[in-house]
């Protein structure tokens, strides 16, 4: 199985390609990393055919693709999104969507009862947070919080475990974790998704599940409403509830 995935749904572009072949650990074949806050969209074409190429492959020799869902900001997850859908139905492949959150927390091995917890700043004072245990295990579910609110759910799983931080909000968390008498640092790695741990992810749900599994384009995953505003400053959801009591 070649797998080729990539993530464009925070301040990086990334793009990693896998030969999955056998049983035993994916070989990774290519992998660009590149820190971005815009031009995702102009940017990650070339990329991919960077990573393909870098291999001696091309579209025609996937087997299968992944991609980040979200959260993230709205431009970016579209971006990548829109890109997974057109090549999986061109080449008719199968897509495995992968969460941001989870993508960071996949590099880091924890031990006994430490847990993690991955945040990205949000702005507005607020992150996107999530916690994990060993093997990725999901503590909590994915949710958009005010730091308070988020430094107070971290406290309380650090009673009974050592607690770690990663993700770009990882410094926020730990300035709002110190009054409440909790000391957690960030881990060493990369604090946006890297398309190397969504590839991984996606390998391992492939060879569980099967390639059928993923045949149905992944859906974003939006906590926070877009910000962009239409015509006459509405948003998405006012625009629609003035059509339907317009019908």
């Amino acid at each position: 199985m070649i797998l080729l995935a990539f993530d464009t749904a925070q301040g990086a572009l990334s793009a990693a390609l896998f030969d999955a072949n056998g049983k035993g650990e994916p070989t990774l074949l290519s992998h660009l990393f590149e820190a971005r806050s815009r031009g995702h969209a102009e940017r990650l074409l070339p990329v991919l055919e960077e990573v393909l190429a870098e291999a001696g492959t091309g579209f025609a020799d996937l087997d299968a693709l992944a991609v980040t869902v979200g959260p993230g900001t709205f431009t970016g997850l579209r971006v990548g999104l829109a890109a997974a859908r057109g090549i999986a139905l061109a080449r008719k492949l199968p897509c495995v969507g992968v969460t941001t959150l989870e993508a960071v927390a996949e590099p880091v091995e924890l031990h006994g009862t430490e847990r993690l917890a991955v945040s990205f700043d949000a702005r507005r004072e607020e992150v996107y947070f999530q916690i994990f245990e060993q093997n990725q295990q999901l503590v909590t579910e994915p949710a958009l919080l005010p730091l308070e609110i988020a430094a107070e759910n971290a406290a309380q799983h650090s009673t009974a475990a050592k607690l770690l931080l990663a993700g770009s909000g990882a410094p926020l968390l730990a300035e709002r974790l110190l009054p409440l008498g909790v000391e957690a640092l960030p881990v060493e790695t990369r604090a946006e998704p890297d398309a190397r741990a969504v590839g991984r992810i996606a390998i391992r749900r492939i060879r569980t599940q099967g390639f059928d599994a993923f045949r149905e384009p992944p859906a974003p995953l939006y906590i926070r409403a877009p910000d962009a505003k239409l015509p006459g400053g509405l948003t998405l959801e006012e625009a629609q509830a003035q059509g339907r009591s317009r019908g």
